[in-house]
């Protein structure tokens, strides 16, 4: 007979803590019940297999990512399984996870690339994009009105799905940041980065000083500006942020996307700081 507990939350947590999961593990397992229990409208004893599979398949429809479905997969088998000590068989195929997915460096790779730029504003401007998981448009798009150093956070103005967001700017930078604004005498609403000619830098221009950081520093990966960003998000996962903490710092519209960075992060509990800080 199946067991049903009056706290479905409650008992998945103390059973995941019995296993020895980590808390980040725990809070993926909870949120991707939740959203499969709303999903159904049923109480725990009414939902059957079928329930299971129109669910999973209403997330495939909508182009979740293999990670992602591989995450709800195992979310809602243990929640049966292990749980309700309920057997059931789910014919359904683990969703393929890309061969080639998203690169990630280390701490040490990211030390070891930005320490290779010898040229101050460059070195700033990757510090920067690694510091604060920024986009290498919305880099190159930041004007000095965009930021607050004293309250260390600046705004994207117009990212992607043309919304502002609010991203934090590393305290190891702030000192960098203000006498880089004040020796270049710049007028608050220009561009932050410009070239000689004072005009806005390219998208280009980024993408080949990390390329040729990259190469001095002999890293042996193909590390482009999208990689740092990506090894922000992991390295803040690994640090003890919660999915919708780095989800809202990413810019990201459904905290689905942002599952992707678990797989390659371990726990570390610490309060939130930049991972440029701990360098």
């Amino acid at each position: 007979m199946v067991h049903i507990p009056v706290d479905i939350e409650k008992a998945v947590q103390k059973e995941c803590k019995r296993r020895g999961y980590n808390e980040k593990t725990i809070k993926s397992y909870l949120y991707c019940i939740n959203r499969f229990l709303k999903y159904t409208r049923k109480t725990i004893d009414k939902i059957s297999k079928r329930d299971v599979r129109l669910f999973l398949e209403n997330l495939s429809e909508k182009n979740k990512t293999g990670n992602t479905m591989n995450l709800y997969h195992m979310a809602i088998r243990f929640l049966f399984e292990e749980v309700l000590d309920k057997r059931i068989w789910l014919n359904i195929k683990y969703s393929k996870v890309p061969r080639n997915p998203s690169i990630t460096l280390t701490k040490e790779d990211i030390k070891r690339l930005i320490n290779s730029i010898k040229n101050s504003k460059h070195k700033l401007m990757i510090q920067l994009m690694y510091g604060s998981g920024l986009r290498v448009s919305e880099l190159t798009n930041l004007k000095i009105d965009d930021l607050d150093l004293e309250k260390g956070y600046g705004w994207v103005r117009n990212g992607k799905g043309n919304k502002d967001r609010l991203f934090i700017i590393p305290d190891s930078l702030k000192i960098n940041l203000k006498e880089f604004i004040t020796s270049k005498k710049i007028n608050e609403y220009d561009y932050l980065f410009t070239s000689l000619k004072g005009n806005k830098y390219s998208i280009r221009s980024p993408q080949q000083i990390i390329k040729h950081a990259a190469k001095k520093a002999m890293i042996n990966k193909k590390v482009s500006c999208h990689t740092l960003r990506h090894s922000f998000a992991t390295h803040l996962i690994e640090e003890g942020y919660s999915i919708s903490e780095v989800q809202s710092l990413l810019g990201h519209k459904s905290p689905e996307t942002t599952f992707i960075y678990i797989h390659s992060a371990s726990p570390k509990m610490i309060k939130v700081k930049s991972p440029l800080d701990s360098l």
